[in-house]
């Protein structure tokens, strides 16, 4: 399991211990900066690539796999992902003026929690990896690819 599934599973598990409920799509349900929903839908739909014992931890907590059609919200790919930190950005940019993101930043865009510092800290760490247009839409928000000590 990874460290992410392993994240996931133990906010979701602490949450119906606690006596919550889990949520039925994405954006119902953040915690710690993780969108439970996203992350539920994600493990219904690649049910059948999880091991017993993953799905046994799943059911255990009351997530079942999704019958029938894929749940939306599910994994996003990495233009979607790509795009929705890039709104984050664009709205911090807009209120704030600059992009000078402490790494524990989270901006939150239409009730979901996008952790913007390390994202931006991680974007400037892989620079070189960009494509010209992935540079120019933060260079359009005065992105600083180095930082200044």
């Amino acid at each position: 399991m990874t460290a992410q599934r392993q994240r996931s599973y133990r906010l979701a598990l602490a949450h119906v211990k606690a006596g919550g409920a889990l949520p039925a799509g994405p954006g119902e349900l953040v915690v710690q900066g993780e969108d439970l929903g996203v992350w539920i839908a994600g493990q219904r739909t690649g049910w059948d690539k999880l091991t017993p014992a993953q799905q046994w931890l799943l059911e255990s907590v009351g997530i079942a796999p999704t019958e029938g059609e894929p749940v939306a919200g599910a994994p996003r790919s990495q233009d979607a992902r790509w795009a929705a930190n890039l709104t984050a950005a664009r709205q911090f940019h807009a209120r704030e003026g600059h992009l000078s993101v402490p790494r524990k930043a989270v901006e939150t865009v239409n009730g979901i929690e996008y952790k913007l510092g390390a994202w931006l800290d991680n974007t400037r760490g892989r620079a070189d990896k960009l494509s010209p247009e992935r540079r120019a839409e933060l260079d359009q928000l005065d992105m600083r690819w180095t930082l200044m000590l």
